[in-house]
């Protein structure tokens, strides 16, 4: 298959997937039990309980309730398209506004996040390969393990806890802006990024071994054994360059849902993201800023495979001409 249509089908996969996505979520929201107007009518302390059933049928229809399902959808979907996310129904601040202020602090953990999943699961996969029936094998293998089973909330808890309990200290929450405060930026940010970069390096770690071990298991591996090549020489002109590849693959499937598991992350410690502001949002029911928030984390995943679906046809002429 052409390189050109093989992106092309998964660029269409991609828009497909992001429709679904907004319809579900769309139909979610509206069909939920409950009536948003009442909610916002009563308030967050009930002072509008008493409010009369003509007070609601103008809510709803100032915010468009009172439409059918297909064109609320339509109208939504546009206004998605053209940036105009409308106001929080609760808040009435700019929706858009108030996540590109929001954006930059998930970001930040993620790619800190990413940098130490690569940083320890890569080397770890490959050493756990090159000393495969090891002791350093088996504890590769267990931290693998526990990197990928264990929740992101139960280990941030969990290293909270410790920390006030064992050592009467703990992390630094809340957020301070990196060109304001540095280094307190940093010591705000890199206890959720190891938690969140943990979980990823398991599973490049799991990664990077098996490709590695695949790789080692080939003829041409075999062949330069036998020629008497130096170890290390096979390793890095041969093994790595190939197991690599499928590797590539997984950073960008860990790397999304790095960004999708800062939401939890976000909420433990305080830190002012997309992921806090969504929670947020869902606690009240607030439509307006739960609907593209999510939109935006699907649209981060097809994004993200993407690139990796470029790079990797680019980097494998099996894939661009197969």
């Amino acid at each position: 298959m052409d390189k050109k249509v093989y992106l092309l089908r998964r660029l269409l996969q991609g828009l497909l997937t992001l429709f679904l996505v907004s319809i579900v979520i769309f139909t979610i929201l509206r069909v939920a039990p409950g009536d948003v107007a009442d909610l916002i009518i009563s308030g967050a302390d009930g002072s509008g309980i008493g409010a009369t059933a003509q007070e609601k049928e103008d809510l709803r229809a100032t915010l468009g309730l009172d439409r059918p399902l297909y064109q609320q959808y339509g109208e939504w979907v546009w206004d998605m398209a053209s940036l105009h996310w409308g106001d929080s129904l609760f808040t009435g601040r700019s929706v858009w506004d108030d996540f590109l202020r929001k954006l930059p602090v998930t970001l930040q953990l993620s790619f800190m996040g990413l940098f130490i999943a690569i940083a320890l699961g890569v080397p770890l996969g490959i050493v756990a390969a090159l000393r495969q029936d090891t002791w350093v094998d088996y504890v590769a293998r267990i931290f693998a393990l526990g990197g990928v089973s264990l929740p992101h909330f139960w280990l941030a808890t969990l290293l909270l806890l410790a920390g006030v309990r064992y050592f009467t200290w703990s992390p630094p929450l809340g957020y301070e802006s990196v060109i304001d405060a540095p280094w307190r930026n940093f010591t705000q940010f890199i206890w959720p990024a190891l938690v969140l970069g943990y979980s990823g390096a398991g599973l490049l770690s799991r990664m990077t071994r098996s490709a590695v071990l695949e790789v080692m298991r080939q003829e041409y591996i075999r062949t330069a054994v036998a020629k008497g090549l130096q170890p290390s020489a096979i390793v890095q002109r041969h093994t790595l360059r190939n197991a690599l590849l499928p590797v590539i693959t997984v950073v960008g499937i860990a790397f999304a849902a790095l960004v999708s598991g800062s939401v939890v992350l976000e909420q433990v410690f305080v830190l002012p993201g997309v992921g806090l502001f969504l929670l947020e949002a869902v606690k009240f029911r607030d439509y307006t800023v739960v609907q593209p928030i999510i939109v935006f984390f699907a649209a981060w995943v097809v994004l993200v495979n993407l690139t990796v679906d470029v790079i990797y046809t680019w980097l494998n002429p099996q894939v661009r001409h197969g």
